[in-house]
């Protein structure tokens, strides 16, 4: 058996045992560089030392590439040649020493970038936190920017993002409780929010979801969450997705709990309702007129999004007495030469737009403008041209995709997209009829959904008290209450005079 193969063996094995530590520094060292495949895996790096105080051997284990080589020769590797002293606490003189009892902590301290010391005749070891994660500096939101606001967004460094969001909450019942998911490689997790604001039962909620993900391995808030939504096979999302400090901290403000995480350049808010999804950090930056102005823009793309393309195909087939004589005679001119049925022409064409939106999203940047050729010229131009579309279907794509654009939030950008086809099938079966029914349907499945107990359509159905701050906003003199579908414990968020 190979040595490789010998390390899986040895740690599948000191997880089912839950492994001590034995009495024999020596034992355990050759026990942790069997774990960790040592000779093989170059990158853990371990090291033989004799303490100038007690001249005793020291053993120490770390991961080369996490770690902060400048802080363990300053704070370790010299202090055991020359600290003097009668116990390794006082050698080392950091708080962040921590004594460990079994292999499984060491193998969890390793992997999280700190090192793990070992003294001859000990029977403990110790840990030290010595990680240096590497991670790009703060930059720009990519997918929220704002004209007015912060311009700063989350990075990939969990200890960086958890200081963007006390910089917005600087509020001492800011609590960031760690916790950690998977079972092979385990990842921290940690949920923030405001202790004399945040609901328990949500709270314990989120824990008991968190606790209860037995998976090997979560990498990062993208697939945590979908491990810890209510529906997995929902078209609608139940949390929001953001990569703003800002945005994260007005939620937090309201009684909202924010989940971070390593390697995620985002944060997940939850609960949310339906109506959350539409807001935009810019809205509050902005005076209440214009905020509410964009607001209702959002709203009136949503509606044309999903329903202009599944209308026109309703109208045309179906009830061509309510279309003006002048316009159906040139629909009817239009579509003289186009060899397909009505539904086709439009598949085809909001087909055609979903794969430019697929292309420009993975294309190389020096090819871009090649997206602009190719949707323009040969998906518009030419195919009115060969006679395979009308050009009123390329007007009504057109607009059907352009609006989609102005919902923000990705999750529910992907919800739109495919209620759109759906209701185009239902349209080409009955018409209206068949479209008013799959969207009852579709309008009744969304108001059974729940997030985290919080009905999706509330404060408006059901009714709850709320700031005000639901499909538009209130002047922010005006807004007194937090949202009361949440239960917070501090319902008012400032005293009315």
């Amino acid at each position: 058996m190979s040595r490789l193969q010998k390390g899986k063996k040895a740690i599948k094995q000191m997880y089912e045992k839950k492994e001590k530590l034995q009495e024999d520094a020596k034992d355990n060292a050759e026990r942790l560089k069997q774990l960790f495949s040592y000779g093989i895996n170059k990158d853990f790096s371990y090291k033989q030392l004799v303490a100038d105080y007690n001249k005793k051997k020291i053993y120490l284990f770390f991961y080369a590439s996490i770690v902060n080589s400048d802080k363990i020769e300053e704070f370790i590797i010299k202090p055991i040649h020359e600290g003097e002293g009668d116990k390794l606490s006082k050698i080392i003189n950091t708080r962040d020493l921590i004594e460990i009892t079994d292999f499984e902590q060491a193998t969890d301290d390793i992997n999280n970038g700190k090192i793990v010391l070992l003294m001859e005749g000990d029977s403990i070891g110790y840990s030290m936190e010595v990680s240096d994660f590497k991670h790009r500096a703060i930059s720009q939101p990519a997918n929220e920017s704002v004209i007015r606001g912060p311009k700063e967004a989350f990075t990939e460094s969990l200890f960086v993002n958890i200081s963007l969001v006390r910089k917005q909450i600087r509020d001492k019942q800011l609590i960031t409780e760690q916790s950690s998911v998977g079972t092979r490689s385990k990842q921290s997790v940690v949920l923030v929010y405001v202790s004399d604001i945040v609901n328990d039962e949500i709270l314990k909620n989120v824990r008991e979801r968190i606790e209860s993900i037995e998976v090997d391995t979560v990498r990062n808030v993208e697939l945590l969450e979908q491990y810890i939504e209510e529906r997995p096979y929902s078209i609608f999302p139940s949390i929001l997705y953001t990569e703003r400090p800002d945005n994260a901290g007005a939620y937090l403000e309201d009684g909202h709990i924010i989940l971070l995480m390593d390697n995620s350049a985002a944060c997940l808010i939850l609960p949310v309702t339906f109506w959350d999804l539409f807001h935009s950090p810019e809205d509050r930056y902005s005076r209440f007129i214009f905020g509410n102005f964009t607001r209702a823009i959002r709203f009136f793309s949503f509606y044309i999004t999903t329903m202009i393309s599944a209308a026109y195909v309703s109208l045309a087939n179906f009830h061509s007495e309510m279309i003006p004589p002048d316009l159906l005679f040139a629909i009817t001119a239009a579509r003289e030469y186009v060899p397909f049925p009505l539904i086709v022409e439009i598949l085809l064409m909001e087909f055609a737009f979903e794969l430019i939106r697929e292309a420009g999203i993975r294309i190389p940047n020096p090819l871009g403008p090649t997206i602009g050729i190719v949707g323009a010229l040969i998906l518009g131009q030419a195919a009115v041209e060969a006679n395979i579309i009308s050009p009123i279907i390329v007007i009504v794509a057109a607009l059907s995709g352009l609006t989609s654009f102005v919902i923000a939030d990705t999750s529910l950008n992907y919800t739109v997209r495919i209620s759109r086809f759906i209701f185009i099938l239902s349209a080409a079966f009955l018409g209206m009829l068949s479209l008013v029914g799959v969207f009852l349907l579709w309008f009744m499945y969304a108001a059974s959904l729940k997030s985290f107990g919080v009905p999706f359509f509330a404060p408006l159905a059901p009714y709850y008290k709320s700031s005000g701050d639901t499909m538009f906003r209130k002047a922010l003199r005006a807004e007194i209450w937090r949202p009361s579908h949440i239960k917070p414990k501090d319902l008012h968020k400032k005293q009315r005079k």
